[in-house]
């Protein structure tokens, strides 16, 4: 069964290649990459139909061209970028003008810390009153429980003197002669 090969692109400074091969690792290692360009975002799938009849015709040998040119892919591509020439300027009486310096780019103050600092002070200070007010509601909570279960005690005892009371009362009228 013959190997499906595809074929993969890549910029290098200012050459752009060219692969065919049968996976984006096998490109890799005919690139001689250490690093997945793919993952990076630095190759891709070839969608140029020359590219891929030139890659095809070579597969598994990277060939080249210089970046931005639409010439064919070539196995020992030398050949620069072309690079358009800068306009001319003039100066004042006909002179060329010579280049302005560019000046220096001061460096970013570093920044000023103190507000967050204050709001971080807020927030604990924030933090810490909740703490306080959830601290002092359990305490609350666990003195009305203990409260509530003291009333319930107390009222069950009372209810079971008074039901012991009743069953008393209730013995003595049918002993007594009473009827129901």
């Amino acid at each position: 069964m013959a190997v499906r090969l595809k074929v993969y692109q890549a910029s290098f400074g200012f050459r752009e290649s060219v692969v065919a091969a049968a996976s984006q690792k096998a490109a890799l290692d005919a690139w001689g990459a250490r690093q997945n360009l793919f993952a990076e975002g630095l190759a891709r799938v070839s969608e140029e139909p020359r590219a891929a009849k030139a890659a095809l015709a070579n597969p598994g040998i990277p060939l080249s061209r210089p970046v931005g040119s639409a010439g064919a892919f070539t196995l020992d591509s030398q050949e620069l970028p072309k690079v358009r020439a800068a306009p001319k300027r003039k100066a004042k009486g006909g002179a060329r003008a010579a280049p302005t310096a560019k000046p220096a780019e001061r460096p970013k103050p570093a920044p000023d810390r103190a507000p967050l600092e204050k709001a971080e002070a807020a927030l604990r200070e924030l933090q810490a009153r909740r703490r306080a007010v959830e601290d002092d509601f359990r305490a609350r909570f666990r003195s009305l429980e203990r409260e509530c279960a003291a009333a319930f005690e107390d009222a069950d005892a009372k209810v079971a003197a008074a039901e012991d009371k009743v069953g008393r009362a209730r013995r003595a009228y049918r002993n007594a002669g009473g009827g129901g």
